[in-house]
């Protein structure tokens, strides 16, 4: 079941960058609210509460503006230039009966068979676009690789998703690959492989000149 958080928020009389650095000095996050054929509202929120709340999986959130509460899905988190601090949310009014389209994170589990043969575990997506009930939203995608072995790979369309979860990613999309290291190559296997350096003109017609002076 998704959990809910309950955030209290304040509305933005002004927007731009300018007044959105101002509220994050204040220790507040800058959030846009939209959905259900309202207009969007420009709010912020206490910071430290918002990113508790993420760091304990907390994806559905009851806001309250005003006197007013509603429930909210959060369908985007900006992040500044190092990919560190969050600079703004977008939040999506939500019922809890409807189905909804979002991104969670895959969540590889288990040791490869094949790295006991030297194979590596290489991961290439780390999110799915699944759809399901606001209220049955899943913290993450669990995909156990322990069966792969060298040369083995899984693609989207592999995994088991929980009950009541719809996947939208494509489902041949490659997830997860088990491959065999390259072994490093010696400095005289690199120097064999390595073409040879061309002909200098200029010595072979120094050497075709000496030649002619002794035949003269």
């Amino acid at each position: 079941m998704e959990k809910t958080l309950l955030l209290k928020a304040e509305i933005r009389e002004h927007t731009g960058s300018r007044h959105a650095a101002k509220v994050r000095k204040q220790g507040r996050i800058p959030a846009i609210v939209y959905g259900h054929k309202q207009e969007p509202v420009a709010i912020s929120l206490n910071a430290h509460n918002l990113i508790e709340g993420l760091h304990h999986g907390h994806r559905l959130m009851e806001v309250q503006i005003g006197r007013k509460q509603e429930k909210m899905l959060i369908k985007d988190i900006q992040y500044d230039y190092l990919g560190r601090d969050i600079i703004h949310v977008d939040l999506m009014r939500v019922d809890v009966t409807e189905t909804v389209k979002v991104t969670v994170p895959i969540e590889l589990k288990g040791t490869a068979k094949g790295t006991h043969e030297g194979g590596i575990i290489e991961g290439h997506a780390a999110h799915l676009e699944v759809e399901c009930k606001v209220t049955n939203i899943p913290e993450s995608i669990v995909v156990s690789v322990k069966d792969l072995d060298v040369g083995d790979s899984l693609h989207v369309g592999d995994i088991e998703l929980p009950d009541g979860v719809k996947l939208v990613s494509p489902p041949d999309i490659v997830l997860v690959t088990c491959s065999l290291v390259a072994a490093a190559k010696s400095t005289e296997e690199v120097e064999e492989e390595m073409p040879a350096a061309p002909e200098v003109i200029t010595e072979v017609k120094e050497a075709e000149e000496a030649s002619s002076e002794e035949t003269k």
